[in-house]
């Protein structure tokens, strides 16, 4: 009996569809925030990913600009007074941890002229570097397909295909080998913003939008929502629960 932390066939086919489906909905219903514009460098894009964490893209969007004109490159950023980049990213919450996190982060990279190991076992020593911001600088900085795994993307993935096993999305087996294969190929960075606006405009955590969803038709949620007869809010409170 294959293990329940495996991925099926079906698992990967639905994943394929899914990434397809979601960069194709992007296209016309994507958001557009300044780190995503070519004009965006790697120094941006890392760090608004660390900026990201535990709050919205929206917040983000923000203090983009007075933030990076104040601190434009891992040098400036490094060499930050805590007390004044706490003011900057008082909007977002959770300022003095971003603060530390920031500043520990930039120092590493301003001592390596911005390098960035490939290898994410290399990761573990950088300061503020876990699982999403490690895996940011494999997409970002190496070029290499890598997802940006948080919330958002486990509830999208989970939803469409099948729930994980485990309470924390970064050891779970089976969601971690799901968003790797979900967010593979030459399109990795285009899939991932867009599972991220689509999870913010259309499968909501509290009231997604399903009948107006664009993959509802394989969507293992809403058919389950269908076929049961039981009101999605009420689906939705039972499974976001757990």
């Amino acid at each position: 009996m294959p293990s329940p932390d495996a991925l099926t066939r079906s698992d990967k086919a639905k994943l394929t569809r899914l990434s397809r489906d979601l960069v194709a909905w992007a296209a016309n219903n994507g958001r557009l925030f300044p780190w995503r514009s070519n004009a965006a460098t790697t120094y941006q894009k890392i760090t608004v990913e660390v900026l990201l964490q535990r709050t919205t893209a929206t917040a983000v969007a923000g203090i983009y600009d007075d933030f990076f004109s104040r601190f434009p490159d891992w040098d400036a950023l490094a060499g930050a007074s805590p007390v004044e980049l706490e003011e900057f990213l008082r909007p977002l919450g959770l300022w003095r941890r971003r603060a530390a996190a920031l500043i520990g982060l930039a120092r590493y990279a301003a001592g390596t002229g911005g390098a960035f190991p490939s290898d994410a076992n290399d990761h573990i020593a950088i300061p503020a570097v876990g699982q999403y911001v490690s895996n940011a600088i494999l997409l970002f900085h190496h070029g290499r397909a890598a997802p940006l795994l948080d919330v958002n993307m486990a509830r999208v993935i989970e939803r469409a295909v099948r729930p994980r096993r485990l309470a924390d999305i970064r050891h779970d087996p089976w969601l971690q080998a799901a968003a790797k294969w979900f967010a593979r190929g030459a399109t990795s960075v285009e899939v991932n913003w867009a599972v991220l606006d689509f999870a913010a405009l259309v499968c909501k955590a509290r009231r997604p939008v399903c009948e107006a969803c664009p993959v509802n038709a394989y969507c293992a949620f809403f058919q389950r929502a269908k076929s049961s007869g039981v009101p999605l809010a009420t689906l939705v409170a039972t499974i976001e629960r757990r």
